[in-house]
């Protein structure tokens, strides 16, 4: 499976909530960005690799309001949706090695422990 282009409008089709796909790899990138087009072709290579994954690409320059909405500052920046909750973020070319591991650690995720770690996260948030 190859990359698929996320937009605002496709958004909640590619990336449903918790009862959704399993994971969403994200690449925010750009055109005129060196790293973003030196990272690309590691990208397409992992989304061949796991079919199982769905790896999408999101063009900050075309889909300025979903890059604000994560809050993207640099690019290329990976972003991973596992069960509907950001479980990564961070800006930078990942080398292949890193990118396979992240994905590796990505799998193995508890995520019943990194939900309850949100909501505890969130309750302490909440003075109410």
């Amino acid at each position: 499976m190859s990359t698929v282009v996320l937009t605002k409008d496709n958004f909640d089709e590619v990336v449903p909530g918790p009862a959704g796909k399993d994971f969403v790899f994200i690449d925010f990138w750009a055109a005129w960005c060196g790293p973003c087009r030196q990272f690309a072709p590691v990208y397409e290579k992992a989304a061949e690799r796991h079919p199982d994954l769905v790896f999408a690409k999101v063009d900050t320059e075309a889909e300025q309001e979903l890059a604000a909405a994560f809050g993207i500052q640099s690019i290329p920046t990976l972003a991973i949706i596992r069960e509907g909750v950001l479980v990564f973020s961070q800006p930078g070319a990942l080398p292949e090695a890193v990118l396979e591991d992240l994905i590796g650690k990505a799998r193995e995720l508890d995520m019943a422990e990194v939900k309850r770690k949100a909501a505890e996260s969130a309750a302490a948030a909440d003075p109410a």
